[in-house]
């Protein structure tokens, strides 16, 4: 795909013409007219939560993850403290998670009274480093949760390894990685629990939701009472069955997803493989583009590995460039490149310093990584010319600033 280089024209930060008329986001949920229809069909019918497309879509997400088990949640937050209780975490309980990642990953583990520690990441991948993990591991260490960062697959088999030989549950956190592939296993058949998320930007959008696949049953029946109240029944069952009695046993939350945005995930399920393929183009031409660019570092993909794509990380190479990050980062948004930052590391929050005394220096890999950070516009409705003029604009502006 031929790529003009604007390297001398005039930054649009300093008053040039930017490379784009209109912003371009970093992500972007698609909608179409049969998305629409399958959520006016639910409006028009008797149910419109705990009805019968809830059970559709859990079974129709199971099946294309290889999991034996399903349970929707109304967001990927509640669905990740749902497989935190499911593992039984309580007051006193650690759990390892990364520090490259959205604060939910940690604070679902807060929801339980039980401490999140972090453990530091590996330099290729962004992801939980499984040696960090082991050193971390103590006597109150009970699950261990990694993240799929940008949607490229954890160290998942050495991870499994060592929670199996501690006797601990592995939550996997692939709000990133649905329909990626780790050693040609699909994500959501692999960790003991695995956790995704249809928020607008991701693969598969019902607004907000989550869900957790598991091949446990105990699990799986954990995670249903939680998310509706810590009851044993649901309203639809009740009513098929004729009956009004229920018991609540034990303290759960309302967390269920609705029919009508089930039925918008089933009808995005369907376009998964279309929307996963065409992420996937778009990340070759993109590494294709910038494979002998010096200014920055590409993602990298092991070779067990096939991502997602939900994110499209590169890292600033700060000392070939005469500017920080920052001014990277406004030059390419004024060229209308919707660039984004993932993420703060989590123990750099002001919650987390103030609670547990976290400085600088402790996850030297992930703080690094912080500062050169930048996520180039990555979603399945991208057009041809967006992909090109994402190209154009991060070449203008890092080959402005090159030493």
């Amino acid at each position: 795909m031929p790529v003009t280089i604007v390297n001398h024209e005039i930054l649009a930060v300093d008053g040039g013409t930017p490379v784009r008329k209109t912003l371009l986001p970093y992500g972007r949920q698609s909608i179409a007219e049969d998305d629409i229809q399958s959520v006016v069909d639910v409006l028009r019918s008797d149910w419109l939560t705990t009805g019968p497309k809830v059970g559709e879509f859990e079974e129709a997400f199971a099946a294309r993850v290889g999991a034996k088990h399903a349970v929707s949640f109304s967001s990927g937050t509640a669905a990740l403290h749902g497989a935190v209780f499911a593992a039984g975490l309580k007051p006193g309980d650690e759990a390892i998670t990364t520090p490259m990642t959205f604060a939910a990953t940690a604070n679902c583990v807060l929801y339980q009274g039980a401490a999140p520690v972090f453990a530091d990441v590996s330099s290729d991948t962004l992801n939980l480093d499984p040696e960090k993990v082991a050193a971390k591991i103590t006597a109150q260490t009970r699950a261990i949760l990694p993240v799929d960062y940008a949607g490229h697959p954890a160290d998942l088999d050495a991870i499994l390894e060592l929670a199996d030989r501690h006797g601990m549950t592995v939550i996997e956190d692939a709000s990133h990685a649905l329909g990626a592939e780790y050693r040609s296993r699909d994500v959501g058949s692999i960790a003991h629990m695995t956790v995704f998320s249809f928020h607008p930007v991701k693969h598969l959008a019902t607004g907000e939701g989550g869900m957790v696949t598991t091949g446990r049953a105990d699990c799986a029946e954990a995670l249903r009472r939680f998310r509706n109240h810590g009851i044993s029944s649901d309203a639809r069952q009740r009513q098929a069955e004729g009956h009004w009695h229920y018991e609540m046993v034990l303290l759960g939350f309302n967390y269920r997803l609705t029919d009508i945005a089930c039925a918008l995930g089933l009808s995005q399920l369907k376009k998964l493989e279309v929307n996963l393929a065409r992420r996937r183009q778009i990340a070759a031409r993109y590494a294709i583009a910038f494979r002998d660019q010096a200014g920055f570092l590409a993602p990298t993909v092991r070779a067990e590995a096939n991502p997602a794509w939900h994110l499209y990380p590169i890292r600033l190479n700060l000392e070939k460039l005469s500017v920080g990050r920052a001014q990277i980062f406004r030059a390419l948004r004024a060229e209308n490149i919707g660039v984004n930052v993932h993420y703060i590391p989590v123990h750099r929050h002001p919650y987390y310093r103030d609670r547990f005394g976290y400085g600088s220096g402790g996850y030297p890999i992930a703080e690094d990584a912080y500062e050169r950070l930048v996520s180039l516009p990555m979603f399945h409705g991208m057009s041809d010319q967006d992909v090109k003029d994402v190209i154009a604009a991060t070449r203008k502006v890092v080959l402005h600033f090159a030493k």
